[in-house]
């Protein structure tokens, strides 16, 4: 028996949070301070926490719709930060490695010193070969399909 559009609801948004606690763990138990590619990555998990809070209440397919939309914009934002940290393409200014040539002693020490203490285009834990932000992008197309389920479902 296939499940109710209430419960693929339910696991989806659970998942997203699941993510949110790890990457909060990792941040706060595990001193593992985030990039802003990382922080990017978490508000669309809790938009799809939002989404599932909201559908058990009322709106349960426009809801899963947001939520699909959510877990597909963290998905795009963990590839996106999977390509900066294998140097497939640069990453913002603001947390990457850039060329330094053609800068003044003066413009690179101000570069050195307004850089952001996590760099994106670092890996700092991975698994299997990936980064916490190639495990984001893969379980979040997996929450995506779970919530396109439920936005099919009777």
């Amino acid at each position: 028996m296939p499940l109710a559009r209430h419960q693929l609801i339910v696991v989806a948004a659970a998942g997203s949070a699941a993510l949110l606690l790890a990457a909060f763990a990792f941040q706060h138990v595990g001193g593992m301070a985030p990039c802003s590619l990382c922080v990017w990555q978490r508000w669309p998990h809790a938009v799809a926490v939002a989404c599932g809070a909201v559908a058990l209440f009322a709106l349960p397919r426009l809801m899963a719709f947001a939520g699909m939309l959510a877990a597909l914009a963290t998905a795009a934002i963990g590839g996106y930060h999977t390509g900066v940290e294998r140097g497939w393409w640069d990453g913002p200014a603001t947390c990457s490695s850039s060329g330094m040539s053609g800068l003044s002693t003066d413009a690179l020490f101000e570069r050195i010193m307004a850089a952001p203490l996590v760099r994106c285009d670092e890996v700092a834990w991975q698994m299997l070969g990936l980064s916490m932000a190639s495990w984001n992008m893969i379980l979040a197309l997996g929450l995506a399909a779970i919530w396109l389920m439920a936005l099919r479902a009777r």
